[in-house]
């Protein structure tokens, strides 16, 4: 069964609204909602006095209907009277402004109050109904640090020096890890160690990365101490794989029983975000299959100008993460919300009510969904991996680098979805993982990499793989310290170049090949390796290594065009597309063990597409079983 439905607020609306909502449900051929979310002030509407009354006749309707529940613990809004009480126990900015009560996620991840209170009422609605029918999984929270990922406070203070203490054991290890010799920031106390507040000009870049590794597994363990209150049914949370990048999505991977995330249409090419982001939830997940846990039937209300989708686009959102692995497509939210901050956020039934486009779509998609159940299990088999690194991420976002126009983020995304037009289908990956089963690997932007990662690599490509490796890659260790003898450092031997000095660019530079570098140059030296593209002053812009078995291509440039570069490494490697098919034309095939397949042809152009003998309307989906 592909799970179908989204979250229900019924302490939203009236009673009499609720018999209406599920008989409806039933209607668009919803399965499951996720309830208590933000129910908090309701379920506990003063300190220490519980109602549940409401809420049991809430989910006694859904059993009597036969819709599932995703049992959500509602510690992502603590309600007004955990603020009143408790100002400590609010989040601290870094500006050191004390942050008040009044939206969601309003804690300081690291306060004892807030875990008390949180693990609390987690454990009562746990208690309560852990053994109810209607109830198949567990919700815990609601996208961690999605708004107050890191807190700056006294509490915060002192459990980042107690993270330390434990990570480094003495004082010795952390200075020389932070090389803290520069600018006279040697530490001679642990209580002189405070969280990076606003300082005069730049902060030491090792600090910071550790303060960010702290404070994501600060939420996991958050995370984790809900989850131990609430038994043996499956637990999740909702991440923001691709789009919130302050957690480790990868830590959290591991603490969850199944992989569950949130997509919104973003940039100028939002269904090629949808890919990377399903993709990034996919690899979270083992490669099994995930939980599409919110997306939007129509527009949303926290962009500076919220598009509508346009007729059909609500099925071809829905059907892309179905075909890169999402075995439940669920929306934010069943009923749109008729006050608060997000009214204007479309749901599955709307303001205007059922006489209207998204209802027909959305009751259309859960029929569909429901003829599509034998898709449900399959898998994505991708010969290529992205190596993707959080602690790589953000000590590049440090603010002192070369430039600030080598946004990692961005140039991992436009990889990807280099090859998404070429119509290749690739997991993410870390770098320390198992990349046996890959033809093609490549490192877009891998400025931090630990020794670990880099031999990783270098087995993959001996053993006959090929790699493709972005500039300013392995520049630093995970301390955030230059691997000193020129760069790229950690890749150094495998890419057979050497690298001096690095040359941003304020402009574009042209190719000997006839193609454009941008942001980024470097003045290399080849070692081993040979150009296959250079600078108009012969410098190389691309080039090739053997190693082993296999060989690694690297980039001293951002090309404006990497086509013929991805063409050129996938053939060298064997890789292949699912199907052939037209330019603007998605393909993504699920295949079972026994070998039954889906090919997924999304067509995201204004002409009717063939591929594999199907026709495939423009802006619509075919799904071709073989």
């Amino acid at each position: 069964m592909i799970v179908y439905g989204g979250d229900w607020n019924p302490e939203q609306w009236p009673e009499e609204t609720w018999s209406e909502d599920v008989v409806l449900m039933r209607e668009a051929g919803v399965t499951r909602v996720s309830v208590g979310i933000f129910a908090w002030s309701h379920l506990e509407p003063e300190e220490g006095r519980y109602d549940f009354a409401w809420f049991d006749r809430i989910l006694d309707l859904l059993g009597e209907h036969g819709i599932e529940a995703c049992l959500a613990t509602p510690t992502a809004a603590p309600p007004p009277w955990f603020g009143h009480t408790y100002p400590e126990a609010l989040p601290v900015d870094r500006d050191g402004r004390r942050l008040h009560h009044g939206s969601r996620q309003g804690f300081c991840p690291s306060s004892p109050i807030y875990r008390d209170r949180a693990l609390r009422i987690a454990e009562k609605v746990a208690d309560r109904y852990r053994d109810h029918q209607a109830v198949v999984m567990w919700h815990v929270h609601n996208e961690y640090g999605c708004h107050n990922a890191r807190c700056y406070c006294d509490a915060s203070a002192e459990a980042f020096r107690a993270w330390l203490c434990e990570r480094y054991q003495s004082l010795d290890t952390l200075n020389d890890a932070w090389g803290t010799a520069f600018w006279s920031q040697r530490y001679s106390d642990w209580a002189q160690i405070l969280p990076p507040r606003i300082t005069s000009f730049l902060t030491n870049p090792a600090h910071e990365l550790d303060f960010k590794r702290f404070s994501s597994d600060a939420l996991v363990s958050l995370y984790r101490a809900e989850r131990a209150l609430l038994g043996p049914k499956p637990a999740t949370t909702n991440l923001m794989a691709g789009a919130h990048w302050d957690m480790d999505c990868w830590s959290f991977a591991e603490a969850v029983d199944v992989v569950a995330t949130d997509h919104y249409l973003i940039g100028e090419h939002p269904h090629e975000d949808l890919a990377f982001a399903a993709d990034y939830a996919r690899s979270l997940n083992g490669g099994r299959p995930w939980l599409l846990m919110e997306h939007s039937t129509s527009a949303v209300n926290w962009q500076g100008l919220n598009l509508a989708k346009d007729p059909g686009e609500l099925r071809r959102n829905s059907l892309a993460h179905l075909a890169r692995g999402a075995d439940a497509i669920m929306f934010f939210q069943w009923r749109q919300s008729r006050a608060g901050a997000e009214k204007w956020h479309s749901a599955m039934l709307p303001h205007a009510g059922t006489d209207t486009k998204i209802w027909r779509e959305t009751v259309a998609l859960g029929a569909e969904l429901k003829s599509l159940r034998d898709v449900s299990g399959s898998t994505v088999a991708a010969d290529v991996a992205i190596l993707l690194d959080h602690d790589s991420v953000w000590a590049q976002d440090h603010p002192a680098q070369p430039t600030d126009r080598l946004k990692p983020v961005e140039v991992i995304k436009e990889w990807h979805a280099a090859l998404w037009r070429a119509g290749i289908t690739c997991d993410i990956a870390r770098p320390e993982h198992d990349l046996s089963g890959y033809r093609l690997v490549v490192a877009p932007s891998l400025y931090l990499v630990s020794d670990e990662g880099a031999a990783n690599l270098e087995s993959f490509v001996a053993a006959g793989g090929v790699a493709l490796v972005g500039p300013y890659s392995g520049i630093v260790d995970p301390h955030d310290r230059v691997r000193l003898g020129g760069y790229p450092g950690a890749f150094r031997d495998l890419l057979g170049v050497s690298v001096e000095e690095f040359f941003p660019l304020a402009e574009p530079i042209a190719l000997a090949g006839g193609g454009v570098g941008r942001i980024w140059s470097e003045q290399a030296r080849l070692t081993t390796a040979k150009a296959l593209d250079t600078y108009r002053d012969g410098r190389p812009a691309w080039t090739r290594n053997e190693w082993g078995g296999g060989t690694a291509h690297y980039l001293t440039t951002l090309p404006a065009d990497l086509s013929p570069i991805m063409a050129r490494v996938c053939e060298e490697a064997g890789v292949t597309p699912a199907a052939q098919a037209p330019p603007g034309v998605e393909v993504v095939r699920r295949t079972h063990p026994d070998g039954r397949s889906y090919l997924f042809a999304i067509n995201h152009t204004d002409e009717d597409a063939v591929v594999e003998k199907a026709v495939v309307p423009a802006g619509a989906v075919t799904v071709i079983r073989t």
